[in-house]
């Protein structure tokens, strides 16, 4: 037990005073953990008012997407994440959750498509190689209705055409799909201008529609008379002109193709609306044909045969188109004894009136009443107007319908009687030649050739009689007169050597021949005096020469 020292005294000790309680106040300590709180707060307040909407895509598939990794990508950009993925109802489908970023709010319309960007090779295109590396994502195209929406169906592939590409979309009417996919390009000149979005079954089963994309500033291109048609593979056509190939481009032959090309005269028109309504031709003649609102039906008989005429064949008159063959037939002729072959034709006045307008330009045409135009072709007829089929190519053996004027054909009149009038025709071509050939056949047929035979060879008996007669001659004159004509020339020969040799200079005679012209020429200059001294005396001739005279 402790003591207190010995010095130690308690007065020492300070006095208790008493000291009032003071309140409760806060620690700087407690500042920390409040002001994190307040942060929290402001975070999760921020979180919420930042979060951006959240929609619902459904898929066939939930290939390539992970919830938590797999970004949703406009033009490259993240603006969301999946954030869930779970079967649809009955299990066929796949509902992806999608959260996107806030500014997307605006954007998720009725038209706003999704679609899962994958490596796809299809219609000769490659896209998404990017994502062999980086993983799958969701593409985006926004689109511009007013209508909200947060519940979508995502397209099993890309679009062709995203909203935010500048141009406009057309409707092509066509028969039947051909090579022509999503995708496949559209020519203007053999220049690509644009894309076919989509095509589908008509409802009626008779055709098939497509959506084609052009872009801009080619679109303005497009007018309600341009022409559409077909450009895919190799068009190869075989008509009454010839063979004709024609093509776009090595794309269009591997993947299928559109083209289309504005009359002359029409590119001063406003382009066409916004989804506005084309026919796609087969070919591009049957696309650029023009336009006839006037048609002439009628049938032509020909008793001849039509191999080589096909269906679209040309009606032609003197190199201009007027009409052309709609369809071919066989029928028993009017005494029941053979055939004859109806060829139905379509003639379009409006190419053939304008040939024959008279006047000024802008007054009266021809009138264009049943009577009037019975009147016209009646007179036509009258005049030669006939039809025939005619070879457009020796290498095809194409054939079309020639009508021209011909006045040494027999009279004929149209039948006005039927549902269509009865155009008459003429025989030509290559019936006239069979014909001649067949006529020639009957006469060469008629020939007694039989007796010509036996005399042609009796007279080739006496032939080589002669013949054999003349064998011997030429042999009797080689074995008889031959060495008599080779004796005869070698004493020729013989005369010419010894007339050479006398007639030589060195030869004695042409010595003798000299001296004998050397007296002749003293003989004649000895008369030459005598003479011109008789001149002198002619008295010498009675009295004689003087002596001493001259």
């Amino acid at each position: 037990m402790n003591r207190p020292p010995a010095d130690f005294d308690l007065n020492d000790l300070p006095e208790a005073r008493a000291v009032r309680k003071k309140g409760w106040s806060v620690q700087f300590i407690w500042l920390i953990p409040i002001l994190a709180a307040l942060i929290g707060g402001w975070l999760v307040v921020k979180g919420i008012m930042d979060k951006g909407p959240t929609v619902t895509i459904t898929f066939k598939t939930a290939e390539g997407l992970e919830a938590g990794k797999t970004k949703v990508k406009y033009k490259s950009v993240d603006v969301g994440e999946v954030k869930g993925i779970s079967l649809g109802g009955r299990g066929k489908d796949v509902l992806v959750t999608v959260e996107l970023v806030k500014e997307a709010e605006s954007r998720l319309v009725e038209d706003t498509r999704f679609w899962v960007v994958r490596p796809r090779i299809a219609g000769g295109m490659v896209s998404g190689l990017g994502t062999l590396f980086s993983g799958s994502y969701i593409g985006v195209d926004p689109g511009n209705s007013v209508t909200k929406r947060r519940e979508y169906v995502g397209l099993e592939v890309a679009p062709i055409i995203t909203g935010d590409v500048p141009g406009r979309q057309f409707i092509l009417r066509a028969e039947t799909l051909g090579s022509r996919q999503g995708g496949s390009p559209i020519f203007f000149r053999q220049e690509a201008v644009g894309s076919v979005v989509a095509h589908e079954l008509n409802e009626d089963g008779q055709g098939v529609t497509f959506k084609i994309f052009v872009n801009a500033p080619f679109d303005q291109y497009v007018h309600d008379t341009t022409r559409f048609w077909n450009a895919s593979g190799v068009d190869v056509s075989l008509d009454a002109t010839g063979i004709k190939v024609d093509t776009q481009s090595l794309a269009s032959i591997l993947i299928g193709g559109v083209a289309f090309e504005t009359l002359l005269g029409a590119t001063k028109e406003s382009p066409a609306e916004e989804n506005h309504e084309f026919h796609l031709a087969t070919t591009r003649s049957e696309a650029m044909k023009r336009a006839d609102t006037i048609t002439f039906p009628a049938v032509m008989y020909f008793t001849q045969s039509l191999r080589g005429l096909s269906v679209g064949a040309p009606l032609d008159f003197r190199g201009i188109a007027i009409g052309e063959v709609k369809a071919l037939n066989v029928e028993l002729n009017e005494n029941k004894n053979g055939f004859r072959f109806p060829v139905s034709v379509a003639i379009y006045p409006e190419r053939l009136l304008s040939l024959m307008k008279h006047g000024p330009p802008g007054e009266s045409e021809f009138p264009q009443d049943d009577a009037s135009r019975r009147a016209r072709w009646d007179n036509l007829v009258a005049n030669g107007f006939r039809s025939e089929l005619k070879t457009g190519n020796l290498l095809t053996g194409q054939l079309y319908v020639a009508i021209d004027f011909y006045p040494d054909a027999p009279k004929a009149e149209i039948d006005w009687t039927g549902p269509v009038p009865v155009l008459p025709t003429i025989s030509g071509g290559f019936q006239e030649l069979q014909e001649t050939i067949s006529n020639i056949a009957k006469k060469i047929e008629k020939m007694p050739l039989q007796e010509i035979g036996t005399d042609l060879r009796q007279n080739l008996v006496t032939l080589n009689r002669t013949l054999n007669s003349a064998d011997k001659l030429v042999k009797h004159l080689d074995a008889d007169v031959t060495p008599t004509a080779k004796s005869a020339l070698e004493d020729a020969r013989k005369t010419l050597q010894t007339a050479e040799k006398t007639l030589a200079t060195d030869s004695p005679m042409q010595h003798e021949l000299q001296e004998m012209l050397r007296e002749v020429n003293r003989t004649l200059q000895s008369l030459r005096q005598l003479g011109e001294y008789l001149e002198r005396h002619p008295e010498a001739l009675i009295r004689g020469k003087k002596e001493g005279g001259q």
